[in-house]
């Protein structure tokens, strides 16, 4: 049976890591370089805000449950081509899946149903972000 310090430690995990995507997508955003700079950017700038609007959700759920949310990003890796970030990218998204995944197992076993249905959608989310970047890795120049 999860605890509910269990279930907050594992929320502060995945906030530290929708910090990182934020983090990530923004520098990203800023350094991409070459022929698709136009797309890539208003791709990474789109992401970064739907990954800050689930670090609030993260955050504020910490919180109603007697925690306190995590300020500390996950390391974000370095890339410097337009298709090391995607691949970049396409790591965390994957990670992120199987951490909300688990955090829901979790939180099903707290008897937070809210929590659970908002990872659903959170999970959602994260699938189509990572079915985006797959699409676009396809056939990307090296």
């Amino acid at each position: 049976m999860t605890t509910k310090q269990e279930l907050i430690d594992g929320l502060n995990q995945d906030l530290a890591h929708e910090y990182q995507a934020v983090i990530a997508y923004t520098v990203y955003a800023a350094e991409v370089a070459g022929p698709f700079r136009p797309a890539l950017r208003e791709f990474f700038l789109a992401e970064a805000a739907d990954e800050l609007k689930h670090a609030q959700m993260l955050a504020d759920k910490i919180s109603a449950l007697g925690g306190v949310p995590t300020a500390r990003p996950a390391p974000v890796p370095q890339a410097t081509t337009p298709r090391a970030m995607l691949e970049a990218v396409l790591a965390a998204e994957t990670e992120t899946i199987l951490r909300y995944t688990r955090r829901m197992a979790q939180a099903e076993e707290a008897g937070e149903l809210a929590l659970v249905a908002q990872l659903h959608d959170m999970i959602v989310d994260e699938t189509h972000h990572k079915e985006e970047v797959s699409k676009l890795l396809e056939g990307f120049p090296e």
